[in-house]
């Protein structure tokens, strides 16, 4: 067990105790044992007990759990107060902004025990006779719930992508000479997926993957064959005579609009049984069209005028921009941070801890960042030193406040090399309120980044409503660049509106987000988003190394000042 899944138990148990109306001196230690674990660097399964035990917030009490958990999987406390509630009234706790108390009170008083009886009584109205509640929450509680049921057996591209490959590699070792593809949504890199699909060259299912200890069958004679991961996650196997490989290919990797407009684009033209894709592509008279780009229509028109972009890859990127560190709400240290990136073969990071507003992420006060910005030049002059073309800059991540402000006086404000302006707080806004709102962030001259632009959090949150033209015209007028935000939770700026982000000369950052040194690899997710929208490395700000990049901050403030 990692140690996020150990804190999620902790966070589980106390949720449910909390649900059950237990001792809040108990709730708050399981609380606490959350959030130091789930910052831990060293794996508690490589940790001595005496270390466990003296770690902040743990203790003897629930070092024995942490140990129960490692020998066993299990925590008997846990499975206790699960026993004595309803199943569905669990998955209550899942739905995000329906806290413990609140499901409590449901329960108790009104009997609901599942999702679809809550939906049933918010439509009742059942709920604001309840004390604490009323309209306006009972409506809040309805749409939570129903972004919830709406998402149900959809996952974000990254938890599923992160089974697939290896899952495709085991299978093509498994099956030698049977050629087996990734197919679909995940193929084509969507930010929500439902399931892994799998293309195979064979007309029955092989029976190796019958006995295979990697997946189970679930349905061996439906088409496409259902089967499910180790960790019982979605796979669809779909089969082909080895001689229509290529056209099945380009069939299943296809969004159905995108096949439908490739259809009548070629009326006439048989592309049934074709071994290999590309040669699809040679009947066509087309260039390779990335699987990335296969979910819009219009795209066959550009390939069709060789007008189709040469996207962005990975190792385009030279610099992260959007990391924090344990000055806010990071895991690692600023140096953990700097020297990690370093070693991953970025030439500069850009340090964006939250601003004083954000006092839930332990924002930094003026004297927290005075003492960052010393920090910060110790350590590049360490680099310059060493002879390490590596540089960090002074940013930060400054709320947007809810009149479109931003954090801080000008004059801090100026001390830093960029900003990112993002907005955390006041989020119920309706699209008027919301876009003036980045309007006005877009307008302070030293805002460099909009920083996830609508907040969304996939199959958790839906993003606040904003005009997207407005704003990113906004950014066009006022020379600010927009974030991909690459945290596979976010993917936000959503890569549709990538294409006109561009055609208004608007560059995007494609930010990590990175709250510890492995979310710093995040950045791959916003690149495979970014390939959505069909950006290439000229479009996107970080592909620029860090005298670029700091030009470009420049340039805008003393344009504006």
């Amino acid at each position: 067990m990692t140690n996020k899944d150990i804190a999620k138990i902790f966070q589980r148990l106390a949720d449910l105790m909390e649900l059950h109306g237990e001792n809040p001196f108990k709730i708050r230690s399981y609380q606490n044992a959350y959030l130091t674990l789930r910052k831990l660097d060293t794996p508690l399964v490589e940790m001595r007990r005496s270390d466990i035990d003296a770690l902040k917030g743990v203790g003897k009490a629930i070092g024995d759990k942490i140990q129960e958990l490692l020998n066993t999987g299990q925590l008997s406390t846990l499975e206790r107060y699960r026993a004595i509630t309803p199943p569905g009234v669990e998955e209550l706790l899942n739905i995000s902004g329906i806290g413990p108390k609140k499901i409590a009170t449901i329960w108790r008083n009104l009997g609901i025990e599942s999702p679809g009886e809550l939906l049933y009584a918010v439509n009742e109205n059942r709920l604001i006779e309840l004390k604490g509640f009323g309209a306006k929450t009972q409506d809040d509680i309805r749409q939570k719930l129903e972004y919830y049921l709406r998402h149900q057996g959809q996952y974000q591209y990254a938890t599923l992508e992160a089974e697939a490959q290896p899952l495709l590699q085991h299978l093509q070792a498994l099956l030698p000479g049977t050629r087996v593809a990734l197919v679909g949504p995940v193929a084509r890199g969507c930010n929500v997926v439902d399931a892994m699909d799998l293309l195979m060259d064979s007309p029955t299912l092989p029976e190796a993957l019958l006995s295979s200890d990697t997946l189970r069958i679930l349905h061996p004679s439906a088409h496409p064959i259902d089967a499910r991961t180790v960790s019982d996650l979605p796979v669809r196997i779909y089969l082909c005579r080895p001689e229509e490989f290529g056209s099945k290919l380009f069939r299943h990797i296809a969004a159905p609009e995108f096949l439908a407009a490739f259809t009548e684009a070629f009326p006439g033209t048989d592309f049934r049984n074709l071994s290999d894709e590309a040669e699809v592509f040679a009947k066509a008279g087309l260039p390779y069209i990335p699987p990335e780009l296969r979910d819009l229509p219009n795209v066959i028109n550009l390939a069709q005028t060789h007008q189709l972009p040469v996207l962005i890859e990975a190792h385009d990127i030279r610099g992260v921009i959007h990391a924090h560190t344990t000055y806010s709400d990071g895991l690692h240290t600023l140096r953990d941070m700097a020297d990690y990136a370093f070693r991953l073969g970025y030439t500069y990071i850009g340090i964006t801890d939250h601003s004083k507003t954000a006092v839930y992420a332990q924002g930094l006060p003026v004297e927290r960042v005075l003492q960052q910005w010393r920090e910060i030049d110790a350590l590049n002059q360490e680099y310059a030193q060493a002879g390490e073309a590596f540089r960090i800059l002074k940013g930060i991540e400054s709320d947007i406040l809810a009149d479109g402000s931003l954090d801080y006086d000008a004059c801090i404000l100026a001390g830093f090399d960029f900003v990112i302006a993002s907005v955390h707080s006041n989020l119920r806004m309706d699209e008027a309120k919301a876009t003036q709102r980045l309007i006005k962030a877009i307008e302070n001259p030293y805002t460099t980044i909009l920083g996830h632009p609508t907040g969304r959090l996939l199959l958790s949150r839906p993003g606040y409503p904003i005009d997207h033209k407005a704003v990113i015209d906004a950014c066009a007028a006022n020379g600010v660049a927009i974030e991909l935000n690459a945290n596979p939770h976010r993917l936000d700026l959503d890569w549709s509106w990538i294409p006109y982000a561009m055609d208004k000369k608007v560059l995007i950052a494609i930010n990590p987000d990175a709250h510890s040194k492995e979310g710093i690899k995040h950045i791959r997710y916003g690149v495979v988003s970014a390939r959505k929208g069909g950006l290439n490395a000229e479009a996107c700000l970080n592909t620029r190394d860090a005298k670029n990049f700091l030009e470009f901050a420049q340039a805008r403030r003393r344009s504006k000042l």
